[in-house]
């Protein structure tokens, strides 16, 4: 199985309950799984110990045979190679699309970095909008440059935290089926979170349906939300 994490809590300090209480699921390798709830379910918080931004009170995370978390294990976030979109995008917003995107290549020459940029960007369907910023990009096209940053390094999962939150109603039907369509085009393995119902019906290969912390169930879309 190319991810596993068995057996995930986690409180914060301040905390009387427990956010997240023995979060267990396994990821086949391209698999695009949801994480579905509500505000305060904890499905942020799965993302945040996923990548490293938070450190589990127990559990055990490990990704393509390589454990990153555990009772002995702590990898860092730079070094853990996971992609992450954020709800609100975090462009700079002094850079264009093509400088965003080519940030995380640091380790590349100059030629690889230029050969990677041309990539990502014709996964996207922005080659006609590198050169712009952030500001002169529509919310759609600005979700693609956060996607293309995350994808650029080739990472070994990604994950994507409630990304059509700021995306009117019409354009996230659009935009849901092209994020399948890239995803699925570069067979990297990714996780999702998001409150909304259609998004996993219409991105996700299988749905986590988190309520208080806890898994209540897991399953295809059509079997469980329909």
């Amino acid at each position: 199985m190319y991810v596993q994490i068995k057996g995930l809590n986690f409180k914060y300090k301040n905390s009387k309950e427990k956010i997240l209480k023995d979060f267990t699921i396994e990821i086949e390798k391209g698999e695009i799984i949801s994480i579905l709830g509500e505000s305060g379910s904890g499905k942020s918080t799965v993302l945040r110990l996923i990548s490293g931004l938070e450190v589990p009170s127990s559990g055990l995370i490990r990704i393509n045979d390589r454990v990153i978390v555990d009772n002995n294990t702590f990898v860092l976030p730079e070094k853990r190679g996971i992609g992450m979109v954020f709800q609100d995008y975090a462009l700079f917003p002094h850079l264009t699309a093509a400088q965003n995107i080519k940030f995380g290549l640091k380790k590349l020459t100059k030629k690889d970095k230029n050969k990677r940029l041309q990539e990502v960007l014709n996964l996207v369907n922005l080659e006609d909008f590198k050169d712009r910023y952030p500001y002169e990009l529509s919310g759609g096209q600005q979700q693609r440059v956060a996607l293309a940053r995350a994808l650029a390094p080739s990472p070994s999962l990604l994950l994507l935290d409630e990304p059509f939150s700021n995306l009117d109603a019409d354009l996230q039907c659009k935009i849901r089926e092209d994020l399948r369509k890239i995803i699925k085009q570069t067979g990297i393995t990714s996780i999702f979170v998001t409150h909304d119902r259609e998004d996993s019906k219409a991105i996700a290969d299988r749905v986590v349906i988190l309520k208080e912390g806890q898994i209540v169930r897991v399953g295809k879309p059509k079997d469980i939300l329909d």
